[in-house]
């Protein structure tokens, strides 16, 4: 392997240009060329591409959001879509690509690698932690804690006017941001889609709470788990109380990438390299597991079933009582 190419896809993750940065300098270690794609997928059916040296990752691994831009693609999804794209890989004479994003873009990778056999590898960069193959995802832990910050300034002012307030936080159909951040944070309710919830329970210990003489509480809601409006509405009603609502939204995806991701990225752009050269022609997804840095196909990383930290879960039940 002589060429290959670089993009990030999806939503935007901080440590994106971490990885970058490590991958890109990686390669050119091993005497590769290697080609920035702009856009995501977007950009490689459109021919978006930039060569890569040491000066144009440089500056690189503190800033959030992506250098190369990021961008939806549905034509992606259909077969002519991804002809389009090898076609600009052949017009280059690239080999391989690595994709820096979620779900989605490890499926349009697989598509790719399954339909013209193009060899990709696979970084998670994406905030909610949703990629089950993986302990962590890339950008995760700095949403997280863009989050807390959020919730230690609140704190102060929910005890100056003695108020409940509900954060709602990013996720989608997992709530790893809102466990992990509401546990931090010090939470009282953490309210997942992964946890059935008793908005009548809520009621009732938020007014025996009160009886008690604890004025504020903290809610923490991910977006995935019910509609805040109509869980604030409820809850105000049974419980006589008036909850102001925070919703952080896309604030979470952007800032300086923390040391943990940092690191991170770092490793999953020299293992994503690492497995690119070598000559067989499976394309995997990187992640890491029990501090350890894999590789594993594509197809296996995309099946895996889903799962929940129970153990963190329960611990965030005894914490808030």
């Amino acid at each position: 392997m002589k060429k290959i190419a670089i993009l990030t896809s999806g939503g935007d993750a901080p440590g994106m240009n971490a990885a970058v940065r490590a991958a890109t300098r990686t390669a050119l270690s091993y005497g590769l060329e290697v080609y920035g794609i702009e856009r995501g997928w977007d950009g490689l059916i459109k021919g978006q591409l930039n060569k890569l040296e040491t000066r144009s990752v440089s500056d690189m691994i503190q800033r959030g959001g992506t250098f190369l831009k990021t961008a939806r693609c549905p034509e992606f999804v259909t077969l002519e879509g991804q002809r389009k794209a090898f076609e600009t890989l052949e017009a280059y004479g690239i080999e391989g690509v690595i994709i820096v994003g979620g779900d989605g873009s490890f499926r349009g990778a697989k598509d790719l690698s399954d339909n013209f056999g193009v060899k990709c590898m696979g970084i998670p960069g994406t905030i909610d932690n949703d990629l089950a193959y993986t302990d962590y995802t890339l950008g995760f832990d700095t949403a997280v804690n863009t989050v807390l910050s959020a919730i230690s300034n609140l704190r102060d002012t929910m005890q100056s006017h003695e108020r409940v307030s509900l954060v709602e936080v990013m996720g989608r159909h997992c709530g790893d941001i809102a466990l992990y951040a509401g546990i931090a944070g010090g939470a009282e309710y953490i309210l997942i889609p992964e946890k059935p919830f008793d908005l009548n329970q809520i009621s009732k210990s938020l007014i025996k709470s009160k009886l008690r003489g604890k004025t504020s509480n903290l809610i923490v809601l991910a977006e995935g788990a019910g509609n805040r409006d109509e869980i604030v509405k409820f809850i105000n009603e049974m419980a006589g109380v008036n909850i102001k609502i925070t919703h952080l939204g896309h604030v979470q995806r952007g800032g300086s990438p923390t040391m943990a991701d940092r690191i991170l990225a770092t490793r999953f752009g020299v293992k994503a390299v690492e497995e690119i050269i070598k000559d067989d022609s499976v394309s995997s997804a990187i992640g890491i597991r029990g501090n350890k840095v894999i590789a594993i196909p594509l197809d296996e990383a995309l099946s895996y079933p889903k799962s929940f930290n129970e153990d963190l879960y329960g611990i965030s039940q005894i914490l808030s009582k």
